[in-house]
């Protein structure tokens, strides 16, 4: 089975360098979007948590730790090659949407979004949590979003703070 590692070095290998936190917001994607559109399955194992700046796989978390930039050779337990066809279809699909997204786009767009708002609760913003999202409230809202005739379809569709750019 395809591992959070195996995903992480397929975008970077996909996108080059980037940051840690872009890292973690697409692998999210990467499962959120993987749950819609292959009937509920997973794409690679394991908790996604809400912490304080977004959806975390905490599996990644050692590899990149105290990194704000991170590339494929920070990720040596990941295999590119363990992706299926479809899942590197899911991932490239995300990146075709998500990729040229900031870090902090990402965030603000996540810290926006139901499954990461209903796992966090009552945490009010900036406090530490290790809360998880679920994979159902994930399959759920992204589900909705995807037949939803009022979804961003382009970057462009969606209104970021200038300051987020």
């Amino acid at each position: 089975m395809t591992t959070a590692h195996d995903v992480a070095a397929y975008i970077l290998q996909k996108q080059g360098s980037m940051t840690a936190m872009k890292l973690q917001k697409l692998a999210y994607y990467s499962q959120a979007w993987n749950l819609v559109w292959n009937g509920g399955q997973s794409l690679f194992p394991g908790r996604i948590e809400a912490w304080k700046n977004g959806p975390v796989i905490p599996a990644l978390f050692p590899s990149h730790k105290g990194k704000y930039l991170v590339n494929q050779s920070d990720f040596p337990l990941g295999n590119c090659e363990a992706l299926s066809v479809g899942d590197k279809a899911v991932v490239d699909d995300v990146l075709d949407f998500y990729g040229g997204m900031t870090s902090t786009q990402l965030s603000i767009l996540t810290h926006a979004e139901a499954p990461w708002i209903q796992a966090r609760g009552s945490a009010p913003e900036g406090v530490n949590s290790r809360a998880v999202i679920s994979p159902a409230s994930m399959e759920a809202y992204y589900r909705a979003l995807n037949s939803s005739p009022d979804a961003a379809h382009s970057v462009e569709d969606i209104n970021f703070p200038a300051w987020a750019g």
